[in-house]
């Protein structure tokens, strides 16, 4: 089947640059024996592919072929003289459609772009129900079924357990396989599991809120029944766990299979640019998720159904299943079309014969075993594409700079909200407001940027690893802001006695002789702010007797607090639902360094990943991808909420108190918590930092003289094409 003509344009976004892929001879005998990339064509003025002569019937993708930037009629005519025009020769067909249906209109999104604009939204799905619904709704799925908090923690790992099973089978056999059916598959399989993790709402009994007799304030009923049974309602974890795992093993294609389909088949210089418009997409997908889940859960889990609770209430479920339905219906249809893409694009072919190959040299020569044609089709070649992989140090060190990374991501990506929330004295729905609008301009621009940086200046594999290098210094050394942090805000019988007098020894004294009569219980946090501006355990804990009818600012306000004590006037004071409002003066500095080391760590991520593509043979670029993300998962984004969680749990000054259990922290102390960041951001970044330098100094480019014909490469920085194989016919230079 022909190939569709191509004008010269890359498919994808309009550049300026034209190509120019001829060269002089250098010889002037040679004068007549140079080879055209450009052209194409055989001694005889012949369009050829591969060697083989080309068909001039058209073809039905001929429309998705057509140039992306539109040149004047002269201008279009002299570059047709010059325009490349191949065949498929495995004879593939290269429409887009299923099987046998291809119609015409379909062809217009056969091209790089199409491709960019779905995987995009795939991207954006996963990252709005993974990275987003997930740890929106988590609280509300414990109430609901009654889940410990280390159920729900296997939930959210059962994704990067099921990644890391699939990883290996997937970028291996995939790599070499069909891309855009994988990529449907996954996508499709990734629908299915948010549609059963909405399933146990519909197949359980209406949510009853337990009624329960007002507590809180002094001399009210206290009483709070410890149930320690297991509801029967916790088996559903089970459900929960395997519609992540569905989602894990989905999502697996997408990151490995969809960034090589992408770099495959835009020109070299581009495929930064495309591959960090897609991280963005992903980037973006997790804000959405909280904006849009935080919406549902103000809406009643059993909808239409009057309920006599607000959403402050913490008996209150919201409508987590929503998303799930939304985000699951929506990723079933997005597979459709992308199962419908060919093997590789129309006009893709170019790049392969543009290509120079930039993988590390290893010295034994074992790298030139990837160039073979039929390498890595079949099981017994995994051994020894893994050999090859672990013989490239660049790659290694690569994969080891990028777990640092991923545990830096990790761990502030779960505990950023909770460090703003303790700093700056806000409530956990501010904190992960406020945390949102700083991730997405500094994580989307940091992404973008970092891939326009590559294309912009060209840079070569090494070049891209100094890029690397000189953004992990740079957030490494804005780190240091943690040296400085908020105070506490003073809270009675916590950072200060009620009298305003330090705490001996530091042990916390929640009872005093102005709440000794109310019989104030520990399991029932919720803090107040007095009159005073102290804090207090609860409106109990500030000896508040009653509760106001009329609300101040939306809070509820308590009267008659014998804790707190007015400023003027004589007599008992009053407190305000809530924590005090911090003032301050560091906090622009803090949000200011945090944002700068947000945008530089993810304005690493894309050309670390470009790297990783360069510095490994063509043909082993989805395995390599898959093999990183495994290292990345399993030293990086596994471990490292767990390894900031407990250094950040060294900092907490009140635990929960469940039933004679300790629960999860109320309150953390502000300098320890700052000082813990600050060591373990240090230590990462610092061995971030020596990695990419290992990587940069064991990195071994291959000769100048290296064939295009092997397999790989660019027209980065010096980009004309100046190999010569004499085996080719040749013609004169255009």
């Amino acid at each position: 089947m022909a190939m569709p003509q191509n004008s010269t344009r890359e498919n994808g976004f309009c550049f300026t640059q034209t190509l120019d892929f001829s060269h002089p001879s250098p010889r002037p005998g040679d004068a007549g024996r140079t080879f055209s990339a450009a052209s194409g064509q055989d001694a005889c003025g012949t369009p050829v592919s591969n060697g083989i002569p080309s068909s001039a019937v058209p073809s039905p993708s001929d429309s998705c072929a057509e140039p992306l930037c539109s040149t004047s009629p002269g201008e279009e005519e002299t570059r047709f003289e010059e325009g490349i025009k191949y065949v498929s020769a495995e004879g593939e067909d290269l429409a887009c459609g299923w099987g046998g249906f291809t119609p015409g209109c379909l062809q217009l999104c056969n091209t790089s772009k199409g491709v960019l604009f779905f995987l995009c939204v795939a991207s954006f799905l996963q990252g709005m129900t993974v990275n987003g619904f997930i740890n929106t709704v988590i609280t509300s799925i414990e109430r609901r079924f009654d889940l410990r908090s280390y159920q729900s923690g296997l939930i959210a790992s059962s994704y990067d357990i099921a990644a890391c099973v699939c990883l290996t089978f997937v970028s291996y056999f995939g790599g070499n396989g069909h891309k855009p059916r994988w990529l449907g598959w996954g996508v499709l399989v990734m629908g299915l599991g948010s549609l059963l993790f909405a399933l146990p709402h519909f197949t359980t009994g209406q949510y009853e809120a337990r009624s329960a007799a007002e507590v809180g304030v002094c001399g009210g009923n206290q009483s709070l029944p410890c149930s320690q049974a297991a509801s029967s309602l916790s088996g559903y974890r089970f459900v929960f766990m395997l519609g992540q795992f569905l989602h894990g093993m989905g999502a697996t294609p997408l990151y490995t299979l969809g960034v090589t389909y992408l770099d495959e088949n835009v020109k070299t210089n581009y495929s930064p640019v495309y591959i960090a418009v897609f991280y963005t997409a992903a980037i973006l997908g997790p804000a959405a998720g909280y904006l849009v889940g935080g919406m549902f859960l103000n809406i009643y889990t059993e909808i239409g159904r009057e309920i006599g609770i607000s959403p402050e209430n913490t008996l209150w479920v919201g409508a987590w299943w929503i998303g799930f339905l939304g985000a699951g219906a929506a990723s079933l249809l997005i597979s459709v079309p992308i199962l419908g893409y060919p093997q590789r694009l129309p006009g893709s072919q170019r790049y392969i014969v543009m290509r120079v190959s930039e993988a590390h040299q290893i010295k034994d020569g074992s790298h030139k075993k990837a160039s073979d044609p039929d390498f890595g089709k079949t099981v017994k070649d995994l051994p020894r594409s893994v050999l090859l992989l672990l013989k490239n140090p660049t790659f290694i060190f690569l994969c080891l700079a990028g777990a640092t990374e991923a545990t830096l991501i990790a761990g502030m990506s779960t505990f950023g909200p909770k460090f703003l929330e303790s700093q700056f004295s806000l409530s956990a729905s501010e904190a992960a407001t406020f945390f949102g609008y700083l991730v997405v301009p500094a994580g989307g621009g940091g992404t973008f940027l970092g891939g326009f940086l590559v294309n912009k200046f060209k840079l070569r594999c090494s070049g891209i690893i100094k890029l690397c290098l000189l953004c992990t210094v740079s957030s490494l050394l804005a780190i240091l802001i943690f040296f400085i942090h908020c105070p506490n805000m003073p809270m009675a019988g916590v950072t200060q006695m009620y009298d305003g007098s330090a705490l001996p020894g530091g042990h916390l004294n929640l009872t005093a002789a102005c709440n000794a009569k109310c019989g104030c219980l520990q399991e029932t946090y919720s803090p107040v702010c007095g009159s005073n501006d102290i804090m207090y355990y609860s409106p109990c804990h500030a000896g508040c007797k009653k509760v106001s009818e009329k609300l101040r600012n939306g809070k509820k306000v308590y009267r008659e607090c014998s804790c707190v004590n007015r400023t003027l006037l004589p007599g008992p004071g009053d407190a305000e639902a809530g924590k005090c409002t911090s003032s301050c003066s560091k906090k622009p500095l803090l949000l200011c360094f945090m944002f700068v080391v947000i945008f530089f760590t993810f304005l690493s991520s894309i050309p670390a990943l470009t790297a990783t593509l360069r510095c490994v043979s063509d043909r082993q670029r989805s395995f390599a991808l898959g093999i990183q993300w495994i290292v990345v998962r399993t030293l990086g984004g596994i471990p490292g909420p767990i390894a900031f969680g407990s250094m950040i749990d060294k900092s907490c000054l009140l635990w929960q108190d469940q039933c004679g259990e300790q629960g999860s922290c109320y309150v953390y102390q502000n300098s320890a918590m700052s000082r813990y960041t600050l060591i373990a951001g240090l230590v990462y970044k610092v061995l971030g930092t020596s990695f990419f330098i290992v990587a940069c100094l064991l990195y071994k480019p291959p000769p100048p003289e290296s064939a295009p014909g092997s397999s790989d490469a660019s027209e980065n920085g010096n980009g004309d094409l100046q190999e010569h194989k004499p085996s080719l016919p040749a013609e004169e230079d255009i």
